[in-house]
């Protein structure tokens, strides 16, 4: 057993980090000190980098809550519970990918169309009339 400092340290993060996992659920200590003190385990490491790992995949705090709940009960839940969170998240990612290429693809349209002379100014400049156009 180990204090949050130690646990902060092996994992790489801030003990503010530790106590917000904490205060959002994420992960609990494993048992206190006589003076009171959070007290970690093995298991709370596994868990931290588990917690990094997903946040690395660009999951939301709610879904690694949810993963790591099925994690400590994985023989209760399905692997098709894992999937349908991740499979989800995929959806997400897909469609901002797609309204992030929309954006590009207009932004690049009006930026192409735009002269870019240094000695030109910018009272007749294809972009702000392209951006003034309602």
């Amino acid at each position: 057993m180990f204090q949050i400092g130690e646990l902060a340290k092996r994992c790489g993060v801030t003990t503010e980090a530790l106590r917000f996992y904490e205060k959002n659920g994420l992960i609990m200590p494993a048992a206190r000190s006589e003076s009171g003190y959070r007290l970690y385990s093995d298991e709370s490491e596994k868990q931290v980098k588990f917690i990094l790992k997903a946040k690395s995949l660009g999951l939301s705090l709610d879904e690694i809550k949810d993963l790591l709940d099925i994690r400590l009960e994985a023989s209760e839940h399905s692997c098709a519970e894992v999937k349908a969170i991740t499979s989800a998240k995929l959806d997400v990612i897909d469609q901002k990918i797609e309204e992030l290429q929309k954006f590009r693809n207009a932004l690049k349209e009006i930026n192409d169309a735009c002269c870019g002379k240094v000695n030109d100014n910018a009272s007749h400049c294809s972009i702000l009339e392209a951006l003034d156009k309602q």
